[in-house]
C-alpha cells in the first residue's frame, strides 16, 4: 500500500513558476514508477510527466515539454514537478500516481493516486 500526498499548488501569474511535491508513505517507494497527471474542469485527466523507479527514464507530454521537469528523491520518498513559464491553460488539479507496471502514459497502469493539488494560472 502506498499513500501519496501532493503539495505546492496555488495561484500564480502567467510566466511564473511552481514546484509540486508528492510525498509517499511506505518503504517501497523506490520500486514504483511515478507519474503526474492533471485534470482541468470538464476535461479528461491527462498525462503530464513520468519517471521510472531508478530515475533513468523520464517522459513528458508535448504540451509541457521544455517548461516542466520531473524528478524524484528516493531517499525522501518524494517526487517533484518543477513547472516554469506557466500558462493559463496549465490550470488544473494535478495528481501524482504510483505504478508497479510501467506504461507511463496510461492512467490504468497506475495503482495509487494522491488527492490532487490545485494549480491556477492567471493571465
Amino acid at each position: 500500500q502506498v499513500q501519496l500526498v501532493e503539495s505546492g499548488g496555488g495561484l500564480v501569474q502567467a510566466g511564473g513558476s511552481l514546484r509540486l511535491s508528492c510525498a509517499a508513505s511506505g518503504r517501497t517507494f523506490s520500486t514504483y514508477h511515478m507519474g503526474w497527471f492533471r485534470q482541468a474542469p470538464g476535461k479528461e485527466r491527462e498525462f503530464v510527466s513520468a519517471i521510472n523507479y531508478s530515475t533513468s527514464r523520464k517522459y513528458i507530454s508535448d504540451s509541457v515539454k521544455d517548461r516542466f521537469t520531473i524528478s524524484r528523491d528516493n531517499a525522501k520518498n518524494t517526487v517533484y514537478l518543477q513547472m516554469n513559464s506557466l500558462k493559463p491553460e496549465d490550470t488544473a488539479v494535478y495528481y501524482c500516481a504510483a505504478s508497479s507496471g510501467f506504461r507511463p502514459f496510461e492512467r490504468s497502469d497506475y495503482d495509487y493516486w494522491g488527492q490532487g493539488t490545485q494549480v491556477t494560472v492567471s493571465s
